[in-house]
């Protein structure tokens, strides 16, 4: 799947002259955390979240407790503060450093972008426009979406599953070698050591994920640990 198949169209956007008042009750009125910044001609120049917003002077979050060998080195970060409880204007709050996806990039690398960066949102832009956003919400909906249908237990013999299953595990240095996998009516038998618990539910869980399988059964060992010299 792609950002294009799960993506919202219909962006709730701010702009960079908007008040910071006025851009927390767009985020009330429309029940959501973030907003793309975008200019007159529809072009993305920032982002906007709760996040922007916590420490206001308004409400008197305004003050930040800091260590005092901090103190020493502070001055930038003072005045960078000052600005983020105290500006008027979206345009100096919001993130201009935006990160965006196009409509074909893979989810796979949209849901790396957001874990790794932290991110609920990104944005999706075609020759600089916002053209949709996908949050974490939009990921987990696409999942919940996913047909529970399966191929029928019959349509995969013994060979077929462990052939499978193999594919699955190969290259993962987590996982058993072959010799240690067994296919018997559909049930698969996990035999060996193992060097973690981890490792033990990781092939279980690969097992489980290949149709036909009917439950998997563990007869594995834990790894002998050497004894201290």
């Amino acid at each position: 799947m792609r950002a294009s198949d799960v993506m919202t169209c219909n962006v709730i956007s701010v702009t960079p002259d908007m008040t910071v008042r006025d851009a927390a009750r767009v985020f009330t009125d429309n029940h959501i955390s973030g907003a793309p910044v975008v200019d007159g001609e529809g072009r993305l120049i920032g982002m906007i979240s709760e996040g922007d917003l916590l420490r206001r002077v308004e409400i008197g979050t305004d003050t930040r407790k800091r260590s005092s060998w901090f103190d020493l080195f502070s001055a930038t970060h003072d005045a960078i503060d000052y600005i983020k409880t105290h500006a008027l204007k979206v345009a100096d709050v919001m993130k201009a450093d935006v990160v965006s996806v196009g409509a074909a990039t893979p989810l796979s690398e949209v849901a790396s972008i957001l874990e790794t960066r932290h991110f609920k949102r990104v944005p999706v832009t075609e020759a600089g426009r916002i053209v949709g956003i996908v949050s974490r919400a939009n990921l987990v909906q696409a999942l919940a979406s996913i047909s529970d249908e399966r191929v029928p237990d019959a349509a995969l013999s013994d060979s077929d599953i462990r052939a499978m299953l193999m594919g699955e595990l190969a290259g993962r240095n987590w996982a058993f070698a072959g010799r240690n996998l067994v296919v018997t009516d559909g049930v698969v038998h996990l035999w060996g050591t193992f060097h973690s618990m981890e490792a033990v539910q990781a092939v279980r869980v690969a097992a489980e994920g290949i149709p036909g399988v009917k439950r998997v059964e563990d007869h594995t060992e834990p790894y002998p640990v050497m004894p201290g010299i």
